[in-house]
């Protein structure tokens, strides 16, 4: 099972960071997601969290938080079964300016575009946006503040 490190990442307007991937076998197959990724031998979770930003976003300075929600999934993506934990960090960023150079190959394959988006207009959207109910959540997470322990979201398996 591999361990996964996702950031809920906001910036100084609460607008989440989104990344628009697409299965490289099937650009018309498209969704949202979170950055983030798996966590390699010898890191933490949050030292994972924190590369993964960096690498995906460009954003070196982010305030990571506590662990807000986890989720385990399993999805079919570039030829191969994923299986994954993970924990979803909330994190602040001041800086909004995007930078996708330190993308690895299978993100520059697969990856469209990055926005940050408001929380209306999540629940606005007909995209499709992982982990499902992200708008939800988001809007319960701003409005409630962080969890007193993890929320524990279903499992979701494509």
């Amino acid at each position: 099972m591999r361990r996964a490190a996702r950031v809920i990442l906001l910036d100084p307007a609460d607008r989440i960071l989104l990344l628009h991937g697409f299965e490289p076998a099937d650009p018309a197959t498209t969704w949202w997601f979170t950055p983030g990724g798996g966590v390699e031998p010898g890191e933490s979770l949050p030292e994972a969290a924190r590369r993964e930003v960096a690498e995906e976003t460009g954003i070196t300075s982010i305030r990571l938080g506590p662990v807000v929600w986890q989720r385990s999934c399993a999805f079919d993506f570039d030829g191969r079964r994923w299986e994954q934990d993970e924990w979803y960090y909330l994190g602040r960023a001041d800086a909004t300016d995007l930078h996708t150079g330190g993308h690895t190959e299978l993100e520059r394959r697969s990856v469209r575009a990055l926005r940050w988006w408001t929380c209306e207009e999540l629940l606005a959207t007909r995209e499709t946006v992982y982990p499902t109910r992200l708008a939800e959540l988001l809007r319960r997470l701003l409005d409630e503040g962080p969890p007193p322990s993890p929320l524990l979201l279903e499992t979701e398996r494509e």
